[in-house]
């Protein structure tokens, strides 16, 4: 049975660590470089065009904002890093605000990774990605607007990832293709968060 989001409501956009909602759900949190698609993603998983604001301009996301999904879990949006033009404060903030979340948060399950599957390996993903995993913050990998790739080049870019992460991992994270536009991989992600909650709460 296809796994769906029946209701997502915004629950508190938190600009510093004392802002954070109570412990009370599991947690599913998406990361990535600013501009990487992640609010369209977001969007696309909930079925809806309003949850999270798009925007062609990097780095618009300054809190984390927290969304109750039918009172199950929690899906939170954190800031993108790696933007050039946000002040060197600012980066600095967001990164100390990111690592609060990341490293501190007990109801954190997973953090999904987005990466930009038309672009070659960035610095500050592979960084992002070694200091979650030197934390053993669980998380996996979301390659973001693969409908712009053709299967080779697809297939081209997951290899390049597992090898270089092989030099440092023993596993490897789960890898996901998506395309906000073509709902591409919407049932792999949803499937994956449901395999965490507990089976008295399930609803398809």
């Amino acid at each position: 049975m296809l796994k769906t989001i029946h209701t997502i409501q915004l629950e508190v956009m938190a600009g510093k660590a004392d802002q954070f909602p109570a412990v009370v759900l599991p947690e599913f949190a998406f990361a990535g470089r600013s501009n990487v698609g992640k609010s369209s993603l977001i969007n696309m998983l909930a079925g809806r065009r309003d949850v999270a604001k798009t925007s062609s301009l990097p780095g618009k996301t300054r809190t984390i904002n927290f969304y109750c999904v039918d009172n199950m879990w929690r899906l939170v949006d954190l800031p993108g890093y790696g933007y050039a033009r946000t002040s060197k404060q600012q980066r600095m903030l967001f990164s100390r605000l990111i690592r609060d979340y990341v490293f501190q948060r007990e109801s954190l399950y997973c953090v999904f990774v987005l990466i930009d599957s038309r672009i070659e390996p960035q610095p500050s993903d592979l960084e992002f990605i070694h200091t979650l995993g030197e934390h053993q913050v669980p998380l996996a990998i979301v390659f973001t607007k693969t409908d712009k790739l053709s299967t080779s080049e697809i297939n081209k870019i997951n290899a390049c990832y597992r090898e270089l992460l092989l030099k440092e991992w023993k596993q490897l994270p789960e890898f996901f293709f998506t395309s906000a536009t073509k709902k591409k991989g919407r049932e792999e992600l949803l499937s994956f968060i449901f395999r965490y909650l507990p089976a008295a709460s399930r609803r398809d």
